[in-house]
């Protein structure tokens, strides 16, 4: 039995010490300035004991932390397995993050060491500095510095309870907490992929795994890196999404899998159609947010079916849920059943059951005598935060999702998204996908704006396809609420329509719900933004 991550990496590349772990792919190659290629088990191996060697003589070990800003490059992967052996954890940091973000972090993670690309060393250190911590930086090939204290709990096993990453959750609203993940919750992420089975089912020592998705988040932290650990095969971690040039480099790389969020999709199929779109292997891919009119059309398109699931970075694989067996329902937002390692409820406003085909919030637990078996292991520095989340025994998830009578999930909205116009309970996501139908919108976003007789009204950002000029507004605006209307109750429809040119999006592509918020209760009134509430009218 596995204790550590270094300790399941190293039990593969034991075993398949030929076999290629890593390929660069040459978009992220070249935008690295990297080597393309492949790299095989025996090497990584190589590589993490040397670094492993190297940090335990320079005194690091169980108890510190260590902060990688290394973005997608597979540096980041052998400094975190290396520090993993000693028991050090690592704090993966976004390389978009600027000054106040970083003071934040760096002070309230408490890292001694960050190892970055030199080019935002300085930065680092001067978020340090104004936070008043002890600090060194070194670059990912560098001699390793000297700890300047005692490893903490120097003399105690390292084993599966043991902090092996420490990841800030996006920080959409308020300040990002610091979600504390054992050796545990990673082992198990990769244990349940890897006996995937259905749709998904997991072919050892010959998966090629290819994702955009940022090293410094769970998706590729704990499922993509972890299932290549666990089930052996080749990770293909790209520098980010590139939709020009994504098909080209899952032909290059060979993948089998592939992990994607719902922008991802609709940006594929936005290019026009070529004979080259099924020249791939991939089998299957694994995600979550396909907007429901995109699902059908890709996978006919493509010629592999996307495979919705749910989780949070709290929740790791402990209560994933997927839609991993047929009938997968596709369209619907459907994310899978129940499986029986995992105990949900959804709730009303009361906290009572919601009854089928209502939406209540989200409740996961794992089955058996301990409920938090394989979640996060807290937040840091939150114990009440912490109780919060787990109040009467489950974690709360903040999602809204409703249950068919036939046992299906399908996710509804974040309930903080939720907006409440005249005591109806409006889902951002519901209006934004049919939004997203109409020929003119290229994508969209929507929030509530404050409204003196409703409380809350729906307001719409709207990024267009084509440029609108000041004359057109008001035609295009209509056009969209009335697309609304004719889909959506009539409350759901937008009371404002403001053009922009770009959406709030996170280093991930998900919108930022705060920032959207903060704007939203700034548009009214303003020349891009268009007054519609008087088409808002109760239907007959």
């Amino acid at each position: 039995m596995h204790a550590t991550v270094h300790d399941v990496f190293s039990a593969t590349a034991a075993r398949t010490p030929g076999a290629e772990f890593l390929f660069t792919e040459s978009v992220t190659a070249a935008a690295y300035g990297i080597a393309a290629g492949a790299i095989r088990w025996s090497e990584a191996a190589r590589e993490v004991e040397r670094l492993r060697t190297a940090y335990a003589s320079a005194g690091y070990g169980h108890g510190h932390r260590v902060g990688l800003l290394l973005e997608n490059r597979p540096a980041f992967l052998f400094h975190w397995f290396a520090l993993n052996a000693l028991g050090v954890s690592v704090v993966p940091i976004n390389a978009e993050m600027r000054s106040a973000e970083l003071i934040y972090l760096v002070g309230h993670s408490e890292i001694s060491l960050a190892v970055t690309l030199p080019e935002r060393a300085a930065d680092l250190r001067a978020a340090a500095a104004e936070a008043g911590i002890a600090f060194e930086t070194m670059g990912p090939h560098d001699a390793v510095p000297r700890a300047r204290t005692a490893a903490p709990r120097a003399g105690e096993a390292i084993g599966l309870d043991t902090e092996c990453g420490l990841l800030y959750t996006s920080g959409t609203t308020g300040r990002p907490k610091g979600c504390i993940l054992g050796n545990a919750y990673f082992l198990r992420a990769g244990e349940w992929y890897a006996a995937l089975d259905g749709v998904c089912g997991i072919r050892r020592d010959a998966e090629r795994v290819i994702t955009p998705l940022p090293l410094n988040h769970m998706n590729a932290m704990a499922f993509s890196t972890m299932v290549v650990l666990v089930a052996g095969g080749c990770l293909v971690q790209l520098d980010r999404f590139h939709p020009k040039s994504w098909l080209a480099s899952a032909r290059e790389s060979g993948a089998t899998i592939a992990h994607y969020l719902g922008v991802m999709p609709a940006m594929l199929l936005a290019a026009q159609p070529s004979a080259a779109d099924r020249d791939h292997a991939i089998r299957w891919g694994f995600g979550a947010g396909v907007d429901r009119k995109n699902h059908a059309p890709f996978e006919a398109r493509f010629g592999f079916p996307l495979v919705e699931a749910w989780a949070m970075t709290e929740t790791g694989a402990a209560a994933c849920v997927m839609a991993s067996r047929e009938p997968r329902l596709v369209g619907t937002s459907c994310f899978g059943r129940q499986e029986d390692f995992v105990e949900i409820r959804l709730v009303d406003d009361e906290g009572q059951d919601a009854i089928d085909g209502a939406p209540g919030e989200l409740l996961v637990r794992s089955a058996g005598e301990d409920p938090r078996r394989f979640f996060f292991s807290g937040y840091l520095k939150d114990e009440e935060a912490t109780r919060e989340a787990w109040a009467g025994g489950w974690f709360h998830t903040g999602d809204l999702v409703r249950r068919d009578a036939e046992g299906n999930f399908f996710f509804v909205d974040r309930k903080k998204n939720v907006i409440r116009r005249s005591g109806e309970n409006i889902s951002a996501v519901e209006v934004e996908s049919v939004l997203n139908q109409h020929p003119a919108v290229k994508t969209s976003a929507v929030a509530a704006t404050p409204d003196a007789v409703r409380g809350d009204e729906v307001l719409a950002c709207i990024v267009v396809r084509e440029e609108v000029d000041a004359s057109q507004r008001e035609r295009i605006a209509a056009g969209i609420v009335e697309h609304a209307l004719a889909q959506l109750a009539y409350y759901k429809a937008p009371g404002y329509v403001a053009f922009v040119d770009a959406l709030p999006l996170t280093a991930s592509q998900k919108i930022q719900r705060g920032q959207l918020r903060e704007l939203a209760q700034a548009l009214p009134g303003q020349p891009h933004c268009i007054d519609t509430r008087a088409m808002k009218k109760r239907q007959a």
